[in-house]
């Protein structure tokens, strides 16, 4: 199991108050490989009209572009909150071995990022969700899959 690193946490902690200085939500995080910082990111969701640029998002983006891969495998994430279900599917995509956080979701909650009501949605059927979803034209879509599934060249992910 990786070692709790204090420094890549505070350092965390850090650009989570940053952010609220400079006028982003307050949410940090880092990414380590091999005992160093190779990506960092704080929430930039306002300041770039981009409801995705949480800060783990960001971290992630960076981390790929620093490695040049889309796998992560080998790396550990420090966060200042514990992630969003959008972030933490994010995480689960690139293979982050390991997670730390600071708040937690309901302290999140406390100050108005209420995500909670995501992961109730996941429970739902589809036509009890808030959002409709409706799956239309699915053999036209199937083609793409097929075509993918046929590729010999493909990069799995």
């Amino acid at each position: 199991m990786t070692k709790f690193s204090e420094k890549f946490m505070k350092h965390t902690i850090e650009l989570s108050i940053k952010s609220v200085g400079n006028s982003g939500g307050p949410f940090g995080c880092v990414i380590v490989k091999n005992n160093k910082i190779i990506s960092e990111g704080h929430n930039q969701v306002t300041s770039t009209n981009d409801p995705t640029a949480h800060g783990e998002i960001v971290a992630i983006r960076n981390a790929c572009k620093v490695l040049k891969t889309f796998n992560l495998k080998g790396t550990e994430l420090y966060t200042s909150c514990e992630p969003c279900p959008m972030c933490l599917s994010a995480i689960y995509w690139s293979h982050i071995d390991m997670i730390f956080y600071g708040n937690t979701r309901q302290d999140a909650s406390d100050i108005g990022f209420d995500d909670n009501f995501i992961y109730e949605e996941f429970n739902k059927e589809y036509k009890s969700r808030k959002i409709p979803i409706i799956q239309k034209m699915e053999k036209e879509a199937m083609k793409a899959f097929t075509m993918w599934d046929n590729k010999t060249d493909k990069i799995e992910y």
